[in-house]
């Protein structure tokens, strides 16, 4: 079952991304230059995170998980997702839609704001796989590619 702690190191090794806490220090979310693409909380006393997807993925995702993965809680609810995160939505999923979001958000960055998070990103070391996993990312945010999805 993710955790947000899991999931926070996951996301942090994607190109330009950054844990900030602008709402309040209890709440943290993760942005990928200057927008948010994962806000992660708590739903029933339970961890959950929002999402962001694609909203015909996430009409389908929210009906093959009911209670599991809702209308973004105070988001936009046809463009963001609630993903409750108690072992009915399995880790992979949880991940691809972290990707997902991730890529979505990119994509709708100023091209300046893209080169510039690209630019930033060449001048530290990365690690093997993460420079792997940034190269995949890059592809998919700049050539126009939709996110994968993993059902329909």
């Amino acid at each position: 079952m993710a955790t947000h702690g899991e999931i926070i190191e996951y996301a942090l090794k994607k190109r330009g991304a950054a844990l900030r806490y602008p709402f309040d220090p209890e709440l943290p979310v993760l942005f990928v230059g200057s927008r948010m693409f994962a806000l992660l909380g708590h739903t029933d006393g339970r961890q959950s995170v929002n999402l962001k997807g694609d909203p015909e993925h996430n009409w389908a995702l929210r009906s093959e998980f009911p209670g599991a993965i809702l209308p973004g809680y105070h988001m936009n609810k046809r463009h963001w997702n609630t993903v409750i995160l108690d072992g009915r939505v399995p880790d992979s999923l949880v991940y691809q839609m972290v990707d997902e979001s991730y890529l979505l958000v990119m994509r709708n960055l100023t091209r300046a704001e893209r080169e510039r998070i690209r630019a930033d990103s060449r001048r530290g070391s990365e690690g093997d796989q993460a420079a792997q996993t940034r190269k995949e990312d890059d592809k998919r945010a700049g050539d126009g590619e939709q996110p994968f999805r993993t059902r329909s």
